[in-house]
């Protein structure tokens, strides 16, 4: 019998897959439909204390090894998302699934009053998206990249919210380690890892021009995959908190990997593109035939094994 429930930061989740933040994350319905389909949590899209709205049309692009996106962070504010997140908890209560709401900011003080709106709503976390530019830097380099800004946005969240945080860190980051130590050192009780790598290009040979409207975008899907699990295997090296493992999982055998590497949960984004929904029964069940295959009672027993563990 093979238990595929796993403890997140304390929350029982019946799956340990997660609807990683994005456009399917953008209204209760999707978040619900989620988890109807299999997710153990779900994620909203990441909003910010103001509105954005983005950037124009095409931001997201399959060019055959993953996607690449530039949506811009678009969003309605942290007032208006707070409704949408007051829904969401309203229709997951019964499904047994868990809310993660996710913010990001430009400075600290943007941060701390994104996270005590949307924690009006009562989510069962609040996921720090740093991947952003902090125009507190001069040069507004993204906290994710730096430990000490990284840490300082953390300790700011913490302090003003006494719920269940998670971080969000880069692939971009030049010592993803020091910049996990800073944000466990600083309150965060578990990590989301990774955002999109990048920025990237593609380039239309006919229209002689890069494909996407703001020209460069993020790096998701396939071709982060290796990279993900690499994040994600440092990381479980260098702290002891529960990791959500994310970045181009397509297969049950990619979200082992992830297990394997130390994560604890599973986040699938890129993944729904072409498929949907249905893409979280169809890994929940690759995942439930090669654990029974390997003789694979409990994730929680294959945690790390590639660590020697």
């Amino acid at each position: 019998m093979v238990d595929l429930a796993v403890d997140l930061c304390g929350a029982r989740l019946p799956s340990p897959l997660v609807l990683a933040s994005g456009v399917w994350g953008c209204c209760a319905e999707t978040l619900a439909r989620a988890a109807r389909a299999g997710a153990g949590a779900v994620t909203s899209k990441s909003c910010s204390l103001h509105p954005r709205q983005g950037h124009p049309n095409p931001t997201v692009l399959d060019w055959g090894g993953g996607l690449i996106n530039a949506v811009g962070l678009a969003n309605p504010g942290a007032a208006e998302e707070r409704a949408i997140l007051r829904q969401a908890k309203a229709e997951l209560a019964p499904l047994g699934a868990a809310l993660i709401a996710s913010v990001f900011g430009h400075s600290v003080a943007d941060f701390v009053a994104a996270v005590a709106l949307v924690a009006e709503a009562g989510p069962d976390f609040i996921e720090l998206n740093i991947s952003c530019p902090n125009v507190e830097d001069e040069f507004g380099k993204p906290f994710a990249l730096d430990p000490a800004a990284a840490a300082q946005v953390t300790a700011a969240a913490r302090a003003a919210y006494g719920g269940r945080v998670l971080v969000k860190l880069s692939p971009n980051a030049p010592d993803l380690a020091a910049v996990a130590r800073a944000v466990a050192d600083a309150g965060a009780d578990g990590i989301t890892a990774v955002n999109t790598l990048g920025p990237g290009m593609v380039i239309d040979v006919r229209a002689r021009r890069p494909v996407l409207a703001n020209r460069a975008g993020g790096v998701s899907g396939a071709a982060l995959r290796p990279i993900a699990v690499r994040c994600v295997y440092d990381i479980a090296a260098a702290v002891d908190l529960p990791i959500i493992g994310t970045g181009g999982v397509s297969s049950g055998e990619d979200a082992l990997q992830m297990v394997m590497a130390g994560a604890t949960a599973v986040g699938l984004g890129s993944a729904l593109y072409g498929e949907g929904e249905a893409v979280f029964g169809r890994i929940l069940g690759e995942l439930e035939a090669l654990m029974a295959e390997e003789g694979i009672a409990s994730l929680e027993e294959i945690r790390g094994a590639a660590h020697g563990r």
